[in-house]
Order: C-alpha cells, then sequence, then structure tokens
C-alpha cells in the first residue's frame, strides 16, 4: 500500500469519526446551526475523499463498485489488504 493510499485511507477515517459524531451531537441539537453546517462539510469532505479513493485504488464498500455484467469487487485488493 502507498503512503498516498495510506494517508488518503487515514484521512477517510478521521472524517468518518467526525461525522459519526456530529451526527450523534445534532441527534440531541437539532436546531445548532454551527453544527449543522460542520456537518455538511465534513460530509462533503468524507464524499470527495471516498470518490478519490475509488478512482484511484478501486471502491471502498460493496455499494461503490460498478457492475452491470460482472462482479468487480473481487478485482483489486480490499482496503484493509496490503
Amino acid at each position: 500500500m502507498s503512503k498516498d493510499q495510506m494517508r488518503l485511507l487515514k484521512f477517510i477515517s478521521q472524517v468518518s469519526f467526525a461525522l459519526t459524531e456530529t451526527n450523534l451531537y445534532l441527534d440531541t441539537h437539532p436546531c445548532d446551526k454551527v453544527a449543522l453546517s460542520y456537518y455538511q462539510m465534513v460530509k462533503k469532505q468524507r464524499q470527495e475523499a471516498v470518490d478519490e479513493y475509488s478512482r484511484k485504488y478501486g471502491p471502498l464498500q460493496a455499494d461503490q463498485v460498478n457492475c452491470k455484467d460482472y462482479w468487480t469487487w473481487v478485482e483489486t485488493p480490499w482496503p484493509w489488504e496490503r
């Protein structure tokens, strides 16, 4: 696994954590506009990072597989494989 790939996976992990924590906060503070704005920003960062990862290294999750005629999920190493 390249340093760039590891860096991107680490970033995805970090923004995923921030997204989950903000989600939990918003469950109890649904009108907090600052938190809502932060949630949208982190959500966008995560989606962009996941899209970049998928383009460069293959899908991170099975729902990102482009499969019309063949199940391509098994063609590339999975993210946790080195």
